[in-house]
């Protein structure tokens, strides 16, 4: 086999850990920055080179941290380590966020500006709330002078504001109940495939010393709502989403192959970023122009392992990012994988059971991914992040095995603008429209009301409209058969059900 090119990019240092509640005092876990040093210093550790990586870093990366702000997140975390880095960078926020910051530091390497990084990430979420519950404020240290403003890569939307389009939960449940309306399952039918799916993960989660919650579930236990699993967003109860009030930490090292060499790293240390990509779909829910599925998804992975010159069913090793079960389910179906694929969705256990530490899951997914290469020489992985409503996707493919590595083709985003370009939402409907989307939000008793995502006319070409449901007759049809597909008449304060329109029943009035 020749050798690598010097400048292929690697990890070679992976450190993650999770403050359980109960092995920590009344104060609850260390603050970020106290979290952030102990990961370097556990990745560097973990490399085999110790001290030297730290001193040897030319790149200090942080993912953006919701428990606390600081004044100088990196500065502090560099004078910490005693490292004077040329490139230091606090990120944004997103589920994309640490995999997109690997991809961008090994960008720089191939080009020959970068030969060390470190990309870490922290929160204390679950201590904070606790701290709140206490009726007190959580404090860290080398607190801002100024609070700058949250990050938001695109501001809500007022379109999704006025209409409550808001919680994750409920978004992504839009997208599993199109998609399970253009399979042409039936509810029931669909809610049991996604604890069928759910519940292996669980396994996974409770076998790991990492997991917030290491507890194995059966379909049932996952899928049937009870008192201590309510229904949240309709077709989901609360063991199918995401927990992100967390204590969780994690760090990445990178290196060229070249610098690995010079710092002593062994060979069974490292593990190799074979091609990535990132990719948009558009950032409306309702603009989406087939809910059923994500075309950026497909365009990223396809590219990721394009680059890395294997095949979907060439990897052994997944982590498909699991916010809700939307995204793990349009994630096989990006990469064509059946329902009955025996290989594992995840190396962590998935954000419902692992955890979800705001924007850095992806930092314990990708130490989780190193850990499962090393043990498997010579095979692939592959895992996968999502940020916002079903928007933003990227890629990461794996191996121990070095090989040729190249950025992603540039004109991937324009391809998919060009092929999906984003349906035009309005902010109100008066008239007939058709429901493309729906799901139903749940309080901790009942029902409330359901977002309806419709398709209208709209001058010469087709748009879509949000519209609220509130009838308890309607919420409760809503659960037990199809709406997708419905005829209704939209008011700015009602939504009528059309009689017989598409052949189906007439409902209710909402």
């Amino acid at each position: 086999m020749p050798a690598p090119d010097p400048r292929t990019p690697c990890i070679i240092g992976v450190a993650r850990h999770t403050w359980h509640p109960q092995d920590v005092s009344d104060a609850g876990a260390p603050e970020p920055l106290d979290m952030w040093e102990q990961m370097a210093r556990a990745a560097a550790d973990d490399s085999g080179a110790g001290s030297k990586v730290i001193d040897a870093l030319q790149s200090v990366q942080i993912v953006y941290c919701q428990t606390w702000q600081y004044d100088d997140p990196v500065g502090r975390l560099c004078e910490r380590l005693g490292a004077d880095p040329s490139h230091r960078f606090y990120s944004g926020i997103g589920g994309t966020t640490p995999q997109v910051l690997v991809n961008m530091a090994a960008q720089a390497m191939l080009e020959g500006d970068l030969d060390v990084a470190l990309v870490t990430g922290a929160e204390a979420l679950a201590t904070q709330k606790a701290v709140r519950k206490r009726g007190e404020k959580y404090r860290g240290s080398f607190p801002p002078a100024e609070r700058a403003p949250y990050p938001w890569e695109w501001p809500p939307d007022p379109i999704e504001i006025a209409h409550e389009v808001s919680p994750a939960w409920l978004t992504f449940a839009v997208f599993d109940n199109a998609r399970r309306a253009h399979l042409g399952a039936s509810l029931d039918d669909y809610r049991q495939s996604i604890g069928e799916m759910m519940a292996p993960m669980t396994e996974i989660a409770a076998a790991s010393p990492h997991a917030w919650y290491p507890v194995a579930r059966s379909v049932d236990e996952i899928v049937q709502a009870r008192p201590d699993n309510r229904m949240v967003g309709y077709p989901y109860t609360k063991y199918m989403v995401s927990v992100m009030d967390v204590d969780m930490a994690s760090a990445l090292l990178i290196t060229t192959h070249a610098k690995a060499d010079e710092l002593g790293v062994p060979a069974d240390k490292r593990v190799y970023l074979r091609g990535w990509c990132y990719a948009n779909d558009p950032v409306l829910v309702a603009g989406h122009d087939e809910m059923w599925h994500s075309p950026a998804m497909a365009a990223a992975s396809g590219e990721a392992l394009r680059i890395a010159g294997v095949r979907a069913d060439d990897v052994a090793h997944l982590d498909l990012y699991s916010c809700f079960p939307s995204s793990v389910n349009f994630g096989r179906d990006a990469l064509g994988m059946s329902a009955t694929d025996s290989r594992p969705l995840t190396v962590t256990g998935g954000l419902p059971y692992h955890g979800g530490p705001a924007s850095n899951y992806l930092g314990h997914s990708i130490g989780a991914m190193a850990d499962a290469l090393r043990a498997d020489a010579g095979s692939y992985g592959l895992v996968s992040g999502v940020g916002m409503f079903m928007t933003k996707h990227v890629y990461g493919v794996y191996s121990s095995t070095p090989g040729p590595v190249a950025p992603p083709d540039k004109g991937v985003q324009g391809a998919l603008d060009a092929e999906h370009p984003a349906v035009p939402v309005v902010s109100e409907h008066d008239g007939k429209a058709t429901v493309a989307a729906y799901s139903v939000v749940h309080g901790r008793e009942a029902a409330e009301w359901a977002l309806l995502v419709c398709d209208i006319e709209n001058g010469n070409g087709g748009a879509r409209a949000y519209a609220k449901a509130t009838d308890p007759a309607l919420l409760a049809a809503a659960e037990e058969r199809e709406l997708i597909g419905t005829t209704v008449h939209c008011k700015p304060t009602t939504v009528t059900l059309v009689t017989g329109g598409e052949g189906r029943a007439n409902l209710a009035t909402i």
